[in-house]
Order: C-alpha cells, then sequence, then structure tokens
C-alpha cells in the first residue's frame, strides 16, 4: 500500500439523518467499515459508503478505522429499509448490530438493569406447567434434546419443513411453542443460528426459562432493558459461536449471528412489531425480507393471524389445544365493572383461583357509543368511529374530515343517550379492591410494569400466587401461560370496535381470543365479555378463521390491505398556518399521480404534541409501486412519512 496515496470515500454518519459526506484517509477501505471522523468540534461513528474520487472541494481526514463492519446483505437491507420506509440509509444501518474482525465490545446507549431469570430442569413432555414447578438453580448443560411432538404438532412441522415461508395458524394452547423449539433443534444439528422473535419484553422472562431448559447457554435472550455490560458478553458470546440461538423484541432481529438458518415471528399479528419512529419499520414484514436475502427459514405464529399474513403466505394449522378444557362464555352488557363482573371476580377469588381482567388502553379521544346496541356511531363515508371533539361541539372522521354536530341518538336503534365515558386501570382496582376484601390486584399495564425487575416481580408474584388477579390493558393480550387462571374478564371490545381504524373489528376480535386464550390452559374456564354487540362476537366463537375469511371480503371490497397499499404523511409544525400550507401543497402534488387515491387529508387526530400542530394525508394504492413512487417525489424533512401505517393519531 502507497502510504502517501489518498483514498477518497462516501460515508454516513450514523444513527443520524444526515447527508452523506466526504472524507479522505491513506488507507484502502472496504465497503461497510466502521470509521471515526471529525465533524466540527466533536467526532462521529460513521460507515463507509464507497470510494469516490476526489471532489472538487475539501475535505477532512478521517480519524481511525474500527474493527467492525456491516456485511453487504445488512448493507443490501438497510437500503430497502431507508427507501421503502423513508429514513436516510444512516438510521437504517443503525439498526443492525455490526460484525467484528476481532474481539470488540459495543458501544451502546444509557440502557437500564438487565433481566436475569433462573434456570429450569429437564421438560416434562409437553407440559409446560410441570416444567415451571421444577426448577432447580443449575443450567442443565449441553443436553439439545428434542420435545415430544404430538401426531398433530408433527405434521405441522414438517409441514413447515418443506416451506421457506410459512404462517403456523394455532389455537392457544396447542403448543407452538414446541414446534418452534423443535426448528431451532434442527437448525443447531445443521449448524446454523437461529432468530426468534416476540413481540414485547413482557413476554421474555416466561420464554426464557423454556428456552433455557433446553438449549442452555447457547441461547440469549436481547432487548432493551439489558445493561451495557450484558450486551457486551452476549455479544461476544455470539462471536465465539458459544450463543447460536437469539431470542427477544423486535431488535433481536438485527443481532449479527452467523449462518442464520432460521428465523421465527412469534405473535405475528402484534402491532408492537412496527416500529413508530424512524425508521418506521414493520419486524415482521423486515423478517421475511431478511430470511430470503440469506436463504434462510422464516416462521410466523399466532392464534390470531394478521389478515395481511393469512393472505399472502402458506397457512400451517393446529386446530385443537394440547390440554382440551371447557370454556363458557358469558356475553354481558354495560361499560364499567358492575355487578356481574365484581359477581364473577368474587366468586373465583374465594374459590381460590385467579383471574384475568382486560380493559383497552386509555384513548386520546373518545367515541359516542350505544349503551343498548354497543354500536359505535360510524362515519358515513368510511365505516369508522367519528371521534367526539367537545371542544369544538362536533363529531369528526378523522379519515375523510366529515364532521356534523354532536348527537345523543343512537343511529341503529334509536336509543338514547349516547354515552362516551371511559375507565382506567386505576379506577378498575379501586372498585373491584373496594368490593373484594382481600384480593390482591396487579396492575399489569405500562404505567406500572416500567422496568424489566417490576414485570418480573409481577409475574412471580402471579405465579406464586400472592396475586390473584391480573388486571391491564394489550400487555395482558400476549403470550403468557399461567394454569391457575380460570376467569378472564373483557371490557372495552364496543370502543375497540369503534375506533377510527379499518382493522377495528379484527383488532377487537382479536383480543376477545388472545384473552379468552389466557384462561382454562388446564382446568375449565370462564370467560366474560362485555359487550353490547354479543351477536357480533358469538358469530366467531371457536372459529378465528371464519372470521378472517369473512374480514377478507369486507376489506377487499373497501379496498384496504392486503388488497390495496396504505401510507400516511404526517406534518407538524410550531406554526398551525405553515402546517397547513405545507399539507396542502403536499396534496397538490400528490394528486399528479393517477394510480394513488387520496383517502383524506387534514387536521390530525391528536392536533397538538409538543406545541406542535398536526396535519396528516392518508393514501392507498392497488400496487404499492406507484405509491412508493408518488410518495418518493413529495419527501422532504418537513414531512414524515410512515408506509403501511398501524397507528393513526
Amino acid at each position: 500500500m502507497n502510504k502517501n496515496k489518498i483514498y477518497y470515500y462516501k460515508i454516513a454518519l450514523l444513527k443520524s439523518s444526515a447527508p452523506n459526506l466526504t472524507y479522505y484517509t491513506n488507507q484502502i477501505l472496504t465497503t461497510g467499515t466502521i470509521i471515526i471522523v471529525p465533524l466540527k468540534t466533536t467526532t462521529k461513528q460513521a460507515i463507509i459508503i464507497s470510494e469516490v474520487d476526489k471532489p472538487e472541494f475539501d475535505t477532512a481526514k478521517i480519524v481511525s478505522v474500527s474493527d467492525k463492519y456491516y456485511t453487504s446483505t445488512q448493507m443490501e437491507i438497510a437500503k430497502f429499509i431507508s427507501e421503502y420506509y423513508f429514513s436516510s440509509f444512516s438510521e437504517a444501518i443503525s439498526l443492525f448490530l455490526p460484525y467484528c474482525r476481532s474481539g470488540c465490545p459495543l458501544p451502546d446507549d444509557n440502557l437500564q438493569k438487565e433481566v436475569k431469570v433462573g434456570l429450569k430442569s429437564p421438560l416434562p413432555k409437553n407440559d409446560l406447567h410441570k416444567e415451571l414447578s421444577n426448577i432447580e438453580d443449575k443450567n442443565v448443560g449441553e443436553r439439545i434434546p428434542r420435545p415430544t411432538l404430538t401426531s398433530s404438532q408433527q405434521q405441522a412441522y414438517q409441514s413447515i419443513l418443506k416451506q421457506d415461508k410459512s404462517l403456523l395458524f394455532g389455537v392457544t394452547g396447542s403448543g407452538k411453542t414446541e414446534i418452534f423449539i423443535s426448528l431451532m433443534v434442527k437448525m443447531l444439528e445443521e449448524g446454523k443460528s437461529s432468530i426468534f422473535l416476540m413481540p414485547e419484553i413482557s413476554l421474555t422472562p416466561q420464554m426464557e426459562k423454556r428456552l433455557k431448559v433446553y438449549f442452555g447457554d447457547r441461547v440469549a435472550m436481547w432487548h432493551s432493558k439489558l445493561t451495557k455490560k450484558k450486551k457486551e458478553s452476549i455479544l461476544k458470546a455470539i462471536e465465539s459461536g458459544e450463543v447460536r440461538i437469539v431470542a427477544g423484541a423486535r431488535s433481536a432481529l438485527f443481532v449479527s449471528l452467523e449462518n442464520l438458518g432460521l428465523i421465527i415471528v412469534d405473535e405475528e399479528h402484534d402491532d408492537s412489531y412496527k416500529a413508530m419512529t424512524r425508521p418506521r419499520y414493520h419486524a415482521r414484514d423486515v423478517a421475511v425480507l431478511m430470511a430470503q436475502k440469506l436463504g434462510a427459514k422464516v416462521l410466523l405464529a399466532s392464534a390470531t393471524p394478521s389478515m395481511s399474513s393469512y393472505y399472502k403466505y402458506p397457512v400451517v394449522k393446529l386446530e385443537k389445544a394440547f390440554v382440551e378444557v371447557k370454556k363458557e362464555y358469558h356475553f354481558i352488557s354495560g361499560d364499567s365493572i358492575n355487578r356481574p363482573i365484581l359477581k364473577a371476580l368474587y366468586k373465583n377469588y374465594t374459590a381460590k383461583e385467579q383471574s384475568l381482567l382486560f380493559l383497552p388502553t386509555r384513548g386520546n379521544f373518545k367515541y359516542l357509543y350505544c349503551e343498548s346496541c354497543g354500536k359505535t356511531h360510524l362515519c358515513p363515508y368510511c365505516s369508522v368511529g367519528m371521534a367526539l371533539h367537545r371542544k369544538y361541539r362536533h363529531l369528526k372522521c378523522h379519515y375523510c374530515n366529515y364532521t356534523e354536530a354532536i348527537r345523543d341518538t343512537c343511529a341503529h336503534c334509536g336509543y338514547m343517550p349516547l354515552k362516551s365515558e371511559r375507565m382506567g386501570t386505576v379506577e378498575a382496582i379501586e372498585m373491584i379492591t373496594e368490593s373484594i376484601e382481600g384480593i390482591q390486584v396487579e396492575q399489569f399495564d405500562r404505567d406500572s410494569i416500567t422496568t424489566a425487575k417490576k414485570l418480573r416481580e409481577a409475574l412471580e408474584r402471579f405465579e406464586s400466587g400472592e396475586s390473584h388477579l391480573l388486571l391491564g390493558t394489550q400487555m395482558l393480550s400476549k403470550g403468557h401461560d399461567y394454569a391457575g387462571i380460570t376467569l378472564s374478564v373483557i371490557m372495552g371490545l364496543d370502543f375497540i370496535l369503534g375506533l377510527g381504524d379499518y382493522r377495528s373489528r379484527e383488532r377487537a376480535m382479536s383480543l376477545l381470543f388472545q384473552i379468552a386464550g389466557r384462561s382454562g390452559r388446564a382446568s375449565q374456564a370462564a370467560v366474560f365479555v362485555q359487550t353490547g354487540d354479543a351477536d357480533f362476537f358469538k358469530e366467531y366463537l371457536g372459529d378465528y378463521e371464519r372470521f378472517i375469511k369473512d374480514e377478507l371480503g369486507f376489506l377487499e371490497m373497501a379496498k384496504y390491505p392486503p388488497f390495496s397499499s396504505l401510507a400516511r404523511i404526517l406534518i407538524a409544525h410550531k406554526d398551525e398556518s405553515k402546517a397547513g400550507k405545507i399539507t396542502l401543497d403536499t396534496v397538490t402534488k400528490l394528486k399528479a399521480f393517477v394510480d394513488i387515491e387520496i383517502v383524506g387529508s387534514g387536521k390530525a387526530p391528536i392536533e397538538r404534541i409538543a406545541n406542535k400542530f398536526r396535519f396528516h394525508i392518508l393514501l392507498k394504492s392497488k400496487n404499492r409501486v406507484p405509491l412508493l413512487k408518488a410518495l418518493h417525489t413529495v419527501d422532504c424533512r418537513e414531512i414524515e412519512i410512515d408506509f403501511d401505517p398501524v397507528e393513526f393519531s
């Protein structure tokens, strides 16, 4: 190498939306190498994009070259993420953890305390509850045993092996985890690694126990609550080949595993897989792309699969629970903790059994609903709930901006008055503890479960029987598995049915099945469903696939995903008139594209956040290519583009 020769490189600053820059060095560097560069009065990490000719302007010299690098496949996937989800390449590549040419720790952000969970003794066949009651304080070592599969599980396992990508559609308690483990064992036998995704950290303590039984130190849990020291330890174990399976929430997808052979996306329907900040990627969809690029197998799984996955991918079914128990459904009226609910909770408590109560997350807007028939007042043009704006004394559709005066008579049955009250977890706990002396309630929502330690302690209290009732929001719908729950109470489904979202029926039905599935895992159970629209839910009890098929018919007729592509543009500015003008100018530009439909535009449902006025534009197109093309035409620093959105507030 000629030390006097100067080489020029185009670089991207990591974790930045800044444009690409040019620096020079006396070294020959490869694409993907991580470097340190001077920027104003400080230094920044950056990545080599490509070598370039000497520019006409002055350049600064690269300070140092790291042992860390990104592979060509990582860069290719990052390029797709940046273009499809409208972020900078730097923001996209920063999702990935780089590889190391020699042992090197990963610099990290401020992270909270790690989760430490004890390991288990060998797993009795297909019996999670026995597994969880037979804990020992030592690792099971290097044993890679397989679960013994039932005939239906074995058939599903073999079907999955025959396909590069598939959807495991299995009812709650049907033994999907045993199939996951069997697939990961097979990957290890073939010298390959696996990634196992769960929608959020609330699932990791229990799943860690199960995976450690089979894989010992070969599996590592990865999520945002790990300490920097723990992350560095895991990365060294991955680099040495000791860790071959990484399990965890969304970020686990981007860990630098060698020879990846399998990606599993459990609870694939869950919206937690969608990032709400740039890049606004969907981990499920990126997992499918990543598996395709790496020649790996991808398995999506859910008891209530998303419409898009059911429509797109080969379906493998597990139609019966491993332990089939009787569930009695009781549909009750009302919109609060009423006498039937308190009576059911008291009966279960005095019988020394455990209960679960679900409340929907408090919405930012209230929706008028009918106490008699359970219907929410809908927009006449969009079939979605109209939000109540008391300040402006009107109802408004957040899709097309149609407005009308506040009404007090139900358009469906004529009952009056319409109601809009909501109840939160704190109010519910107060009502229950005042009515049932001695009952210990575990608040299970994002207000109370703020750290990994609090999560672990709450689950341990409930598992040991110290607390009697799990009460919370969407966190309860995840794949928790406790044998003692013999009562599920589900409130607020009518609110969810009436939200301003084309997926409101899917969300409500999925929640019913998921929450009901948390009870009756080992013995007979009761499910209380509070709704004024019982006929809608009763029609599909025990047959979620029938609901999917009916709902797909509705979505096809309405031309919503998966039969079209959807995108949302968000404009936020401290000057309301400026935000409005940007919105109007963007709409004007978009009208020139004949292959896209502007569904609606105007003020966002939450009109002001952090002192900024918010406007949005909702778009759809039969094909995603013309929609992407149109959006790239209007993309600029003043707007935020969310492709395949799942949130519309």
